[in-house]
C-alpha cells in the first residue's frame, strides 16, 4: 500500500477532494433544501436529477473522451461541475437546484472515468491490488467525510457551496499537473441489459431494487432525522455513521461471500434489512435512528457488490468490463426511483413509510435469491468479491472490473 501511495498520491488526492465535494452536496442540498421550506417531493425531484444526468454522462462521457481527448474533456467536465455547486448560492428555487444536479450528475461519470483510467494506466501489475484496495478507502471516506462537513459552523449559508465548489477546481489540478501521459482511451463495448440478464436474472433485478433500497435511505435519513428533532449536525452525523458501518461490513461479507454461496449471503442480508426495518417501524424512537439505519447501511449497501461478483463469476475476463458498464446502469436506474420514492414515503403510514418501503424491497431481494437459488447451482469456480464505495460517485465498479480483468487474464 505504501508504494501503491508513493507512485499515485496526485491522483489519490485529487480524487479524494472530488468524492469529499460531491459527499457533501449530496447532503448539504437535502439539509439546506429541507431549512429552505422546499417540499419533500421537490427534494425528492431535486436529488433524482443526479442520476437522471448521471444517466446520459455514463453513456455519453466515454464517447467525448474518445473524440477530443482526456484533458478537455476532464477540464471542460470539472468547470460545469463547480460552476454547478457554486449556483446553488444564486438560486433559492427547486427548479434552479434541479437543473444544477442534472449538471452535476452529467459531470461526474466522465471525471471518474478519466480519474480512473489515468490511474490504471500509471498502475503496474505488481501493485495493482494495492491501489485498488487504497481506492476503495477513498471511495468509502470521501464521501463520509464530505457528509460530515455538512455540521460545520456556517452562520452566513455560503461557505459550505463555496467550500464545495473550492474542493472540485483544487481537484483536478493534481491530474492535470500529473507528470504521466493521458493514457489511450477507447470507449468500451456495452452488453446490453438482456444479454446480461441471460447471464444474471439476479444481478440484473437485484441492482435495480437493491439501489433502489440504499439510495432511499441514504436520500432520507437526513430528512427523517430532522422530522424527529435532530439538529442539521446531529442529522449528518447520523448519516455519517450509517456509511461507516456499511463501509465497515463490506470486507467481512466479502470474505464470507467468497467462501460460500453468494445467493445464501444475499439472502441472510436481506432478511437482517427487513428485521432492522420492522423494528425500527415498530419503535420509532429517535434513540433508535442511528442503531437501526447503522444496521440497515451494513446490510443492503454490501448486497450490491455481492449481486455484481456473482455476476461476474458467470462471465469471462473479456465480458467482465462491458458488464460493469451496464451494472452501473441499472444502479443509476434503480437509484433515479429510490430518490424519488424514497424521501416521499417519510410522512406515509404515521411516519413509518420508509421503513416499509425498505421491508418490501428486502423481502423482494430475498424472494428473488431463492428462487434463483432452486432454480440453478452455484458456479464451480467464482472470482474475488470487489466491494464497492458508498454512495457518491457515478461509475461504482468499472475500475474495479478493469483490475479484476487483468488479474483473471494474467
Amino acid at each position: 500500500m505504501k508504494r501503491a501511495l508513493i507512485d499515485n498520491w496526485a491522483l489519490f488526492l485529487g480524487m479524494l477532494m472530488l468524492m469529499v465535494a460531491n459527499g457533501l452536496l449530496v447532503t448539504l442540498l437535502t439539509i439546506r433544501g429541507s431549512s429552505l421550506g422546499f417540499s419533500t417531493l421537490s427534494i425528492s425531484i431535486m436529488q433524482a436529477c443526479y442520476p437522471l444526468g448521471a444517466l446520459a454522462g455514463t453513456m455519453l462521457t466515454p464517447r467525448l473522451i474518445e473524440k477530443v481527448g482526456h484533458i478537455r474533456v476532464f477540464s471542460a467536465l470539472a468547470s460545469l461541475v463547480s460552476v454547478a455547486a457554486i449556483a446553488h448560492l444564486l438560486t433559492s428555487d427547486p427548479v434552479s437546484w434541479s437543473l444544477m444536479r442534472l449538471l452535476a450528475g452529467f459531470c461526474f461519470p466522465g471525471l471518474y472515468v478519466i480519474t480512473e483510467s489515468w490511474l490504471n494506466a500509471k498502475s503496474e501489475n505488481r501493485i495493482r491490488a494495492q491501489v485498488l484496495s487504497v481506492y476503495f478507502i477513498i471511495q468509502t471516506a470521501g464521501p463520509a467525510l464530505g457528509t460530515a462537513m455538512v455540521g460545520l459552523p456556517d452562520p452566513t449559508g455560503n461557505m459550505l457551496f463555496g467550500l464545495a465548489s473550492i474542493l472540485l477546481s483544487v481537484g483536478i489540478v493534481p491530474l492535470l499537473l500529473s507528470d504521466n501521459r493521458a493514457p489511450d482511451f477507447s470507449a468500451p463495448e456495452r452488453m446490453p441489459v438482456s444479454r446480461l440478464y441471460r447471464v444474471s436474472p439476479m444481478a440484473v433485478l437485484g441492482i435495480v431494487i437493491m439501489a433502489a433500497g440504499v439510495v432511499a435511505w441514504y436520500i432520507s435519513l437526513p430528512l427523517y432525522a430532522l422530522r424527529a428533532g435532530f439538529s442539521q449536525a446531529q442529522a449528518s452525523g447520523a448519516l455519517v455513521v450509517a456509511m461507516i458501518a456499511a463501509a465497515v461490513a463490506q470486507y467481512p461479507v466479502g470474505w464470507i461471500s467468497d467462501h460460500t454461496d453468494r445467493r445464501y449471503v444475499v439472502i441472510g442480508l436481506s432478511l437482517i434489512s427487513v428485521i432492522a426495518a420492522l423494528w425500527m417501524a415498530l419503535d420509532t424512537a429517535p434513540s433508535r435512528i442511528m442503531i437501526g439505519f447503522s444496521i440497515i447501511a451494513a446490510t443492503t449497501l454490501p448486497i450490491y457488490s455481492i449481486l455484481a461478483a456473482h455476476a461476474n463469476d458467470q462471465l469471462s475476463p473479456s465480458q467482465v468490463v462491458p458488464a460493469s458498464g451496464t451494472m452501473a446502469f441499472l444502479m443509476q436506474l434503480g437509484q433515479l426511483f429510490g430518490m424519488l420514492i424514497g424521501p416521499n414515503m417519510i410522512g406515509l403510514a404515521d411516519g413509518r413509510g420508509l421503513q416499509i418501503m425498505l421491508i418490501l424491497v428486502g423481502l423482494v431481494v430475498t424472494g428473488i435469491a431463492i428462487t434463483r437459488r432452486v432454480q440453478a447451482d452455484a458456479p464451480e469456480e467464482t472470482g474475488e468479491f470487489q466491494a464497492m464505495g458508498v454512495i457518491g460517485q457515478a461509475q461504482p465498479g468499472v475500475f474495479q472490473a478493469e483490475v479484476l480483468a487483468t488479474e483473471e487474464d494474467a
